[in-house]
């Protein structure tokens, strides 16, 4: 019995040191940071770390750093910072590494990502109603005598 729990603990020794090193990821994403970095966080070595980050999240580490980067550049983009200042933010040294990474990931590029998003925006705020789930507005009963339809004869 004292083995089973001893290999229990270790696990779970194992899994929080991983864990660690994802939310040193996640808090220092923006930074130059670097597979020897994260793994020294948790103390591994390199490729341990690897194979254990992996076998918990799906994605290497540095897959993992790389869909992170990309999904703050997302936010950033949304809230119109313009494409230079959005690939420092989220740690990028290359404008032309950014730009292609972004692309390969999201299916467009971070300017016509960034276009269709305020292009978005302003539809929305020229016809917000337009943008409210029917099921929801009729749940509410804003269909029902309001400025959501026309009133038939």
């Amino acid at each position: 019995m004292h083995m089973i729990a001893t290999a229990y603990h270790q696990k779970v020794y194992l899994y929080r040191r991983v864990v660690q090193a994802k939310l040193f990821i996640d808090s220092n994403y923006s930074e130059k940071i670097d597979l020897d970095g994260i793994a020294g966080e948790a103390y591994f070595s390199k490729f341990h770390f690897i194979r254990l980050f992996k076998s918990i999240y799906g994605k290497t580490p540095h897959h993992y750093l790389k869909h992170l980067r990309i999904a703050q550049a997302k936010v950033l983009l949304a809230q119109n910072l313009s494409i230079t200042e959005t690939c420092f933010a989220v740690g990028f040294e290359s404008l032309s590494s950014f730009s292609t990474l972004f692309t390969t990931i999201v299916g467009q590029s971070p300017s016509a990502y960034s276009k269709r998003h305020q292009q978005t925006k302003q539809r929305i705020s020229k016809n917000p109603h337009a943008y409210v789930p029917g099921c929801y507005a009729y749940q509410h009963g804003w269909f029902e005598n309001s400025n959501f339809e026309e009133v038939g004869d």
